[in-house]
């Protein structure tokens, strides 16, 4: 583990341990059901039935319930005790603490307390390979690890140019507070810190950089979205489609079908991607689903 690195998630944990609006962020507004309906059609590719899931960096829990309720048998970690307090509790008010095998603080890129090849599917949702900059290849070895062979590892990052694109107020400020050159760093890297040295902060990725990551890890990339595209738009006519649950339908899988275009990839708030260790045969990879 790098220095820097250590020092950047221990600044990533303080803010969410201080940090309440986890649960709600998946479903306050349309364009947040949006990405939780991408994200768990994306998972359901890859959950088998009754499978042993290592979720890291659950949070509160959203897909930690939503697994439990597909029968997975769960290990829950995260690297802020205080959100998986939440998860836990939320969960036995859910009736689905018996869905859950073990709860346990846990830096991605640490895993010790696991053997190799322990779990059928690991689940990295939320963004914790952002959260720790440059140790991120060694971050997906080690879920790699723990994953059994012919296994998969679901994971999100922070998307460098959907995050340009969604949040320009911030990238003015960003331009304002701290110059073009450092905006434009900013863009190039993805790296945050240089421009918040407080709070928040994670290294974004661009959809092209995901195969080389995955790959310097051991790994193949074998199915990658973006978490929103055309969803991140107008939020009064999304409101619109949303009051029509035929449309709505319709909506969602149009959405889904172009999150996954080439040229779409880079257009959400997040990047999804699927991949295995190279240590299995590329024979045993199942056809890709058809989408609509």
């Amino acid at each position: 583990m790098s220095p820097e690195a250590d020092e950047s998630v221990a600044r990533v944990r303080e803010v969410f341990d201080a940090f309440g609006g986890e649960w709600e962020r998946l479903r306050k507004d349309a364009a947040g059901r949006v990405s939780f309906e991408i994200h768990r059609r994306f998972l359901d590719e890859h959950l088998t039935s009754a499978p042993r899931v290592l979720e890291i960096g659950a949070g509160p829990g959203i897909f930690t319930q939503y697994m439990a309720r597909r029968g997975a048998r769960l290990t829950v970690t995260d690297i802020s005790p205080v959100q998986l307090a939440d998860n836990q509790r939320r969960l036995i008010e859910a009736e689905l603490g018996g869905t859950v095998e073990d709860f346990r603080v846990a830096d991605v890129r640490d895993l010790s307390w696991w053997a190799d090849g322990s779990f059928d599917l690991t689940v990295a949702y939320g963004g914790p390979l952002s959260y720790v900059f440059e140790d991120a290849p060694a971050a997906l070895r080690e879920l790699f690890r723990v994953t059994r062979p012919g296994g998969t590892v679901v994971a999100s990052v922070m998307s460098a140019l959907g995050a340009y694109r969604h949040f320009m107020p911030g990238v003015v400020d960003i331009v304002m507070d701290y110059g073009d050159d450092a905006n434009d760093a900013v863009l190039r890297t993805g790296d945050l810190r240089p421009v918040q040295p407080a709070g928040h902060v994670c290294t974004m990725y661009r959809s092209e950089q995901i195969p080389g990551l995955v790959e310097q890890a051991g790994g193949r990339v074998i199915a990658m979205s973006a978490s929103n595209w055309s969803s991140l738009g107008d939020i009064g006519a999304l409101a619109q489609l949303e009051a029509d649950p035929a449309r709505w339908a319709r909506f969602l899988d149009n959405e889904t079908w172009a999150c996954r275009q080439p040229g779409c990839l880079n257009g959400g708030t997040h990047l999804i991607f699927a991949t295995r260790h190279h240590h299995f045969n590329t024979n045993d990879i199942p056809p890709p689903r058809p989408t609509v």
